[in-house]
């Protein structure tokens, strides 16, 4: 595929104190970037390294063995595009960040309660949150090592209050099994304990926001058929 001029954006990586620049397709290279298995032709607009593509000052394969040790143009733009800055179009942008305040809301809702309630925030009430609150989420940053920034950002626009919680819970032996799984995908801490009757006694500990997730799956599983009492 033949990377268009028009469409192509700039990939920068500052590497041992040296900038180094390609000019790239900025779909195919947020691909590689994700790790996805691209073909440099279809990433690359031109193949060569730069000082500076706008002046077009090309960096010699001497200082391209120097500095990356190796003149393989392929191995150079891997690391460029994964280690460095890479420039998106204003829609790339915006549809990473959405998507990434998605992932961020779904964690906080998942491990935080609203103490007024003891129910968890609906996700696009945390949404709500995050945009009347004006953080600024970095698209490239991994969702979980923003969740901390944005909790402290929306804490005094929504109640939040991330306790764990202890829980007794006893499943009848015709669905121990498939009950078991949903207990530790779920829970931080579980000890299980199986009874005389073959019913499976668990005592858990898990985020509050959970919880209500928790029963749900159970209560599907097991037709309502099951035990549970919070622990002290």
């Amino acid at each position: 595929m033949v990377v268009s001029i028009e469409k192509a954006v700039i990939a920068r990586l500052w590497y041992s104190g040296q900038k180094f620049e390609i000019m790239v397709d900025p779909e195919k290279a947020l691909e590689m970037r994700r790790r996805k298995e691209i073909d440099i032709g279809d990433v690359l607009a031109f193949p060569g390294i730069y000082r500076d593509v706008r002046s077009a000052e090309r960096v010699s394969e001497q200082d391209l063995q120097k500095i990356f040790g190796t003149t393989d143009i392929n191995q150079i733009t891997r690391k460029i595009i994964e280690r460095g800055e890479l420039q998106l179009t204003t829609q790339q942008r915006r549809e990473m960040i959405e998507n990434k305040k998605n992932q961020i809301a779904t964690i906080i809702s998942k491990r935080g309660i609203n103490p007024q309630t003891n129910l968890p925030h609906p996700q696009q009430r945390i949404l709500k949150a995050i945009e009347q609150a004006g953080v600024a989420i970095d698209p490239f940053q991994e969702a979980e090592s923003q969740v901390e920034m944005v909790v402290k950002a929306i804490s005094s626009i929504l109640p939040l209050s991330f306790q764990k919680v202890k829980l007794k819970i006893k499943i009848p032996p015709q669905y121990v099994g498939k009950a078991s799984s949903i207990l530790k995908s779920l829970c931080e801490r579980v000890e299980e304990k199986w009874l005389g009757d073959g019913s499976l006694q668990a005592n858990v500990e898990i985020m509050g926001g959970m919880q209500e997730e928790l029963f749900q799956k159970l209560s599907s599983l097991t037709h309502g058929q099951f035990e549970s009492r919070v622990e002290k």
